[in-house]
């Protein structure tokens, strides 16, 4: 009963929904295309050789179904095409309106000078109601006439008052708390500020901030934590500001975001159908100065969200 209802509803608009894994979603959406011999092709690639295409064993996939190339890549082709979450569409309007950014920092450059102002807009200016300021002076200055009641509410607006001013001076020592943190982030990256080039960011940790700031450690690593700052050259998140240290072999010392933008690179201009295995990248960072383990190769790779050699091979 269930895999008639099941059947019903992968029927159902935007093709690939209602699928139980990855394989099923394309080859639903598979079905529904026009019957041509590449779309044939690839519903067997997916129903035979699913494996072989994941892990793109793509020789594998040649011989067994006797094509050559310039086929398999139309085969590729159509079936990188399809849509593997279908069902994403629909949250279109929520995903905008959650990717929305409003910059905490505003840092603008001119002539060689930085200024650095709070972004605020809709913050409102707090401050202790007067009305109730007065009532409270009233009620203590008027002691000779103050029964129990009376007491009772002097007490009540007072502690409702104390409320207020600690809430009030709480977002005061917030708002010093980032300024300065912001001022030592500007102070150590003012190069990247003032020119917007990635190879001026300079190696800054969290304990680089604090001391300069004069705060905790751990205070930093909260004010860095989802706040943005909007640049001449865009909006960034503090995080982006961090990176470790690296010594090249002359001992100078680098970011190692540095690193990373060589190593995406060299990614991005490598022979597709030969990527570059770690140990080649680690090759190619040495003769340019960075001498870096492969496992370390391995994990910056994985940071910048690149896959193995072997998971971006094409044909």
């Amino acid at each position: 009963e269930i895999e008639s209802i099941l059947n019903i509803i992968q029927d159902f608009e935007p093709a690939g929904v209602g699928a139980r894994d990855l394989k099923e979603c394309l080859l639903i959406q598979l079905d529904k295309k026009e019957n041509t011999s590449v779309t044939n092709l690839a519903i067997r690639v997916l129903t035979e050789y699913f494996e072989e295409f994941t892990r793109k064993h793509y020789d594998k996939i040649l011989r067994g179904l006797d094509i050559d190339e310039e086929t398999l890549k139309k085969v590729i082709h159509e079936i990188t095409m399809l849509n593997p979450k279908p069902g994403s569409s629909w949250g279109g309007s929520m995903e905008v309106a959650m990717s929305q950014i409003i910059p905490d920092f505003v840092v603008e450059a001119h002539n060689g000078e930085l200024i650095l102002s709070m972004n605020n807009r809709g913050v409102p200016d707090m401050r202790i109601n007067r009305e109730y300021a007065e009532m409270f002076q009233d009620y203590t200055a008027n002691k000779a006439n103050q029964t129990a009641e009376r007491r009772d509410a002097v007490q009540f607006v007072k502690q409702k008052l104390d409320s207020a001013q600690w809430f009030i001076d709480a977002i005061k020592q917030r708002n010093e708390t980032l300024q300065r943190t912001m001022e030592a982030i500007i102070y150590l990256q003012r190069d990247f500020f003032l020119t917007g080039d990635e190879a001026t960011l300079h190696p800054m940790i969290l304990k680089d901030v604090a001391e300069r700031a004069g705060y905790d450690i751990s205070t930093i690593s909260r004010v860095s934590n989802s706040k943005y700052v909007q640049t001449n050259f865009g909006i960034y998140p503090l995080k982006y500001f961090f990176s470790e240290s690296m010594q090249t072999d002359t001992g100078e010392e680098i970011s190692t975001r540095e690193v990373k933008k060589i190593m995406k690179e060299h990614v991005d201009a490598e022979d597709k159908r030969k990527p570059l295995t770690d140990e080649e990248l680690a090759t190619i960072l040495k003769e340019k100065g960075y001498v870096i383990a492969r496992r370390t190769v391995a994990k910056y790779r994985e940071q910048l969200g690149i896959p193995v050699a072997r998971l971006r091979k094409e044909i």
